[in-house]
């Protein structure tokens, strides 16, 4: 999303509009009134007796409200504006807009006051791709109301716009405003949206989606108190974007799970949500439970290849809107994710482990079991032991199923695209953490002691198999992948990072895995690149070849506080926690590639997510792995390792099932 976009939201329901708070249908940018994948605004905009109005200030107050304020041009430096107009913005089941006017004149005024409207109800992906097709929603004019709805057979959508006092036409609310010398006026409107017949609620005040309020949402996760300034505000933000991002699924109408990211990923993924449960761990722990459970009842049962779905395989991404529901998407759920499946079984037991829920575990056994037999059976489709992918969605299925998804992210270094299918590097790595993670669950919980067993030995073959295969002698680092022949894909590239992370790396390579990823051709002194500097792939503006991920650094950081390597894992986060301080305390989805030397600051990808689930929970991982925190049976272990200019971090009341615990490093 482009950075000059000023953006609110509440769960699935968003509004994207420039900084004078105008939306325009034909502009660069995501900009409308947008909920469940569907734009129920594609034009809003003011006007004072035909003109537009300059923007003094505008900013939001908070996720989800904005203010704005607006002045009547003068035409000279010399005089003042003789009337002003704020526009506060509330999003939250729809949206609220008050507008107060206030003639600062020494005389009466007569002014008309006009708020242009449209609805396209385009999809997302429509206007993702930039083309959003025109669609004629059948409008009605009632008594200070318009209503705007688009059928297409059994999917319907509605906008109805109310306006007390106005007088409304088919594209327009219009207010005649007649104000004595030093008077103020304004008024209330409202969008209310309709979904297939589900009328949403419209907030009357500041709640989230989810039953608590903000402040209850803040108190309930540890309170952090630390000398470092930086930290304090990007784990306040964390919170909050967490908690904006928070939407109730179909699946789990009482449980609201983290969506993605905004503007594109308002959405339940299954990759997505589940690091970024994992990455909350133990500061919000209840997005891993309800993820957990979201995903379960979403696990696919039947082959599918339009849906790229197979038996026990966890879903890609659920969508609403009208292209997926009449197939010109893949249809809702999406499967086309190799690394979700192994994923599930990690958060599975993570969230056990710190949560001590055994109930859960116990009723995903079916769920846990069926996600193994994807592993063996589906995901290594030729026995080679190493999970690999390939759509069978040829029109509109992904290339890439691992989480650099973009089509041209696992390419030999000179930018060539391997061969599918393709078994790169980390999943295999989650593959061999998720195979120890379900062995314990089945000793501990489903007392299946030959389960157990199984699973630790393919896990050992697939460690020294993966380990003699991916590992590249010559260049002292693992493949990318391996292509469609089975031939090792050199390419320098961020995944081998989180290979430390799932453990696979043995002790002896680690020194020279670090060399790699601490060099100049890959820290960019905001973090490690996606991809090295130097091969003729790579760009620093590239998504996945060179821009630099908060999510991918916060995993690479704690897999190497993992292995003892905590100087370097101090190093991200500190570059991480810096960088935040450009962006307001909210790391967006992805930085340039860009040499810190060369700007002094970090430079936001063009277009990336902003607040993104992965991003908004990477502080909360960063700040685990500098203190060591570890779940034990007995407590919470800790090992502290600070950068070294901050003196202290403590967090009061760790939950967990030990209950609270404080964690205290002054």
């Amino acid at each position: 999303m482009p950075a000059d976009q000023l953006s609110i939201l509440d769960g699935s329901t968003f509004l994207v509009s420039d900084p004078d708070g105008e939306v325009h249908r034909d502009t660069d940018g995501p900009q409308g009134l947008f909920y469940r994948d569907v734009r129920h605004l594609s034009r809003w905009q003011l006007r004072l007796n035909g003109r537009q109005l300059n923007r003094l200030s505008s900013a939001t107050t908070e996720y989800d409200t904005a203010v704005f304020y607006l002045a009547e041009a003068t035409g000279s430096v010399y005089r003042s504006p003789p009337v002003t107009v704020v526009r506060h913005r509330r999003i939250g089941g729809g949206l609220h807009e008050r507008l107060t006017v206030s003639n600062h004149r020494g005389s009466s005024v007569s002014l008309h006051l006009m708020i242009m409207f449209a609805a396209d109800f385009a999809d997302l992906f429509e206007v993702r791709d930039g083309n959003p097709s025109s669609r004629r929603p059948h409008i009605s004019i009632g008594e200070g109301c318009v209503t705007l709805e688009y059928r297409r057979e059994d999917f319907m959508r509605r906008t109805v716009i109310r306006a007390d006092g106005a007088a409304v036409t088919e594209q327009s609310l219009l207010y005649q405003v007649d104000l004595e010398a030093g008077e103020t006026w304004h008024t209330d409107i409202t969008v209310e949206l309709v979904a297939d017949g589900r009328r949403l609620a419209l907030k009357d005040s500041r709640q989230p989606n989810m039953n608590c309020s903000v402040q209850e949402w803040l108190e309930s996760a540890p309170r952090l108190e630390t000398d470092w300034a930086d930290l304090n505000h990007a784990y306040r933000r964390s919170l909050l974007d967490l908690a904006a991002l928070r939407f109730y699924p179909d699946v789990e109408p009482h449980h609201s799970v983290p969506a993605g990211g905004l503007p594109w990923y308002m959405a339940l993924f299954g990759r997505d949500s589940l690091i970024t449960s994992y990455q909350a761990l133990p500061f919000v722990p209840e997005l891993a439970h309800t993820t957990l459970r979201a995903l379960a009842e979403r696990q696919a049962h039947d082959t599918d290849d339009f849906r790229d779905a197979e038996p026990g395989k966890i879903m890609h991404e659920l969508r609403h809107g009208e292209l997926t529901r009449f197939h010109q998407r893949p249809q809702s759920p999406y499967y086309g994710s190799a690394d979700a499946t192994p994923l599930f079984l990690v958060v599975l037991d993570e969230d056990e482990r710190w949560t001590g829920d055994a109930s859960l575990v116990r009723e995903m056994e079916g769920t846990a079991r069926a996600a193994l037999r994807w592993m063996e059976v589906y995901g290594d489709r030729d026995g080679d032991g190493f999970i690999e992918y390939a759509t069978r969605n040829h029109d509109s299925g992904m290339v890439n199923h691992c989480w650099k998804d973009s089509d041209n992210s696992i390419v030999y270094p000179d930018g060539r695209p391997a061969p599918l299918p393709r078994a790169v590097c980390e999943i295999q790595g989650y593959a061999y953490d998720a195979r120890l993670r379900l062995a314990r669950l089945a000793r501990e919980f489903w007392h299946d002691d030959a389960l157990a067993d199984r699973a630790e030995a393919d896990a050992a073959r697939l460690r020294e198999r993966f380990n003699d295969v991916f590992w590249l002698p010559d260049d002292a680092c693992y493949a990318l992948a391996l292509d469609g022949q089975g031939c090792a894909v050199p390419t320098v590239a961020s995944n081998m990072g989180q290979l430390l992370w799932s453990g696979v790396v043995p002790p002896d390579r680690v020194d020279r895995l670090v060399g790699h990823l601490f060099s100049t051709r890959m820290f960019s002194g905001w973090g490690i690149r996606t991809m090295a500097a130097g091969q003729p792939a790579y760009s620093p503006v590239e998504y996945h070849n060179g821009a630099v991920w908060p999510h991918d650094n916060a995993l690479i950081a704690a897999g190497l506080a993992r292995y003892g390597r905590h100087d370097e894992a101090a190093r991200i986060a500190r570059a991480l926690v810096t960088a935040s301080r450009t962006f307001d305390y909210r790391l967006p989805e992805a930085l340039t590639g860009a040499d810190r030397a060369l700007t002094d600051v970090p430079v936001r990808y063009p277009t990336a997510a902003s607040p993104q689930a992965w991003s908004a929970s990477a502080p909360l991982l960063i700040i685990r792995t500098l203190l060591g925190l570890v779940p034990d049976t007995d407590g919470l272990r800790t090992n502290v390792h600070l950068p070294g200019e901050v003196e202290h971090i403590d967090l009061f009341g760790v939950p967990g099932r030990w209950g609270r615990m404080d964690v205290k490093t002054s």
